[in-house]
């Protein structure tokens, strides 16, 4: 049996382990939140933002924040009609109706253009996902918001560590979101961490994260109003903080991956992948490739012959508006067309050349057939 090459995992090392064991024995409390509290401390450092607040989901992060700014039902939040679940389950969660607009087709992110064209009297938020480690258009998305009054949330999911002309994906919306799962530049296990300057919103999602208990309430088991427990763990926390000490050479390790990925694959005629336009730092969160149509590499082909070479690559997100909970938007044409054709290729810390090299191998082979 061929070595599973797995698509990501975490770097974990003795630092991780001793600070994990550290909250383990010692944790607990008045230490009950000493590594939630370090670990926002240097979120917020390192992001360069006012606030933050460790939560156990990115998801629960966007939920609590999207309640925060009142959203509820009768309003509209424009989102990319490419992206994971995750992202619009908040918005139906609090009764919203959300708006799947296409994406660009070099950065596959929200199409500024189709975000201004979406906004009706009912928008009251865009939410900006900076899909694997590519960064969306800020200043035109910022404008636009301001110009019509609206909020503009990052999701940061998969960014972190991405700069934007000077400033960190995440830290230029109203507020922003990030995870730490597994699968991301670094982890907690599960995770995630809010983000913002506002310090009215920060105290109103604090709350919220608390079963609506009011920071400086002395008045014991006393909610203000009902919240959510979206409370990130201190185990987690010191596992974050270790991992945050590192995040730097991890992600030069990721961007290296995604150098040699592209050394070999954007060689070839029409193949693009992860962009890094001027002025701008990608993270390189999940090296993707997209195909052009004329070579006739399909998503189905690609899972088939990576699974048969035991190599664990992912699809590209499937258009939200093609789940059977919403109704199709077709003329989305960039998020129905991409996926057919692109694929999410294995980068994790630890990875070899000669396991890129592999992962290259099986797409020359599949070039080599179709042609």
């Amino acid at each position: 049996m061929i070595r599973k090459i797995p698509l990501a995992k975490p770097s974990i090392t003795e630092l991780e382990i001793s600070y994990v064991c550290e909250a383990v024995k010692n944790g607990w409390g008045d230490l009950r939140d000493y590594y939630i509290t370090l670990f926002e401390e240097r979120f917020k450092s390192y992001l360069g933002v006012k606030y933050a607040i460790a939560t156990s989901s990115c998801t629960g992060a966007l939920h609590m924040g999207l309640k925060a700014l009142g959203i509820g039902p009768g309003d509209e939040v424009i989102l990319a009609d490419t992206n994971w679940i995750a992202t619009v389950a908040p918005v139906i969660h609090l009764g919203a109706t959300p708006i799947f607009v296409d994406i660009l087709e070099d950065s596959w992110c929200i199409d500024p253009e189709k975000v201004e064209r979406s906004i009706t009297k009912k928008t009251k938020a865009i939410i900006v996902t900076h899909l694997y480690g590519n960064l969306c258009e800020m200043e035109k998305l910022i404008e636009i918001s301001q110009r019509y009054g609206l909020f503009i949330v990052e999701d940061a999911a998969e960014a972190l560590g991405s700069v934007y002309h000077g400033k960190k994906a995440g830290s230029m919306g109203t507020f922003g979101v990030f995870s730490f799962h597994g699968s991301k530049t670094i982890t907690t296990g599960e995770g995630g961490m809010f983000v913002t300057n506002d310090p009215d919103l920060y105290e109103a999602v604090l709350t919220l994260s608390n079963h609506g208990r009011r920071r400086g309430q002395t008045k014991q088991f006393w909610p203000e109003t009902v919240g959510f427990k979206y409370k990130m763990s201190n185990i987690q926390a010191a596992l974050g903080c270790a991992q945050l000490e590192r995040i730097e050479v991890i992600i030069s390790k990721k961007r290296e991956i995604l150098s040699l990925y592209k050394k070999h694959l954007e060689a070839l005629p029409g193949v693009k992948m992860n962009p890094e336009p001027e002025g701008t730092f990608n993270s390189a969160w999940m090296p993707t490739v997209v195909f052009p149509k004329e070579l006739n590499i399909t998503r189905e082909m690609l899972v088939s012959e990576f699974s048969k070479k035991n190599i664990d690559a992912r699809v590209f997100f499937w258009p939200l508006s093609s789940l059977k909970m919403f109704k199709p938007a077709k003329y989305n044409i960039n998020a129905w067309d991409i996926p057919r054709r692109a694929i999410c290729l294995p980068s994790y810390y630890d990875m070899g050349d000669d396991e890129i090299l592999s992962v290259i191998d099986v797409i020359y082979s599949i070039l080599r057939r179709v042609k």
